[in-house]
């Protein structure tokens, strides 16, 4: 098993309206990238989501964390996608800042 990726998003939202924008941007993603990927497990404690997903035969898990000033995400990737986790951390990261930005 690889290293987990990890990526910290900063924002000025707060963590209620961060939340929002992370459980929004949750169900646009697997709506949108249903014929892609499976959900597998998709379970909200309090301000962490853990989830896991499958995707052309690798299943990816991990965890989100949102916080007052921050969101943390922390994906273990299989070996075949682990050979990509630098992309993979600067696209998610900017999607992220994306999704968190101050509107």
């Amino acid at each position: 098993m690889s290293e987990p990726l990890i990526v910290i998003i900063p924002h000025s939202l707060g963590k209620a309206e961060a939340l929002r924008r992370i459980k929004a941007g949750v169900e646009r993603g697997r709506t949108e990238f249903a014929r892609l990927m499976s959900v597998e497990e998709e379970t909200w404690s309090g301000d962490r989501l853990t989830f896991r997903v499958s995707a052309m035969a690798q299943r990816v898990a991990g965890f989100i964390d949102v916080y007052e000033s921050s969101v943390r995400l922390e994906v273990t990737l299989p070996w075949l996608l682990a050979k990509f986790a630098h992309a993979v951390q600067r696209v998610v990261g900017q999607k992220g800042q994306l999704l968190l930005e101050k509107k």
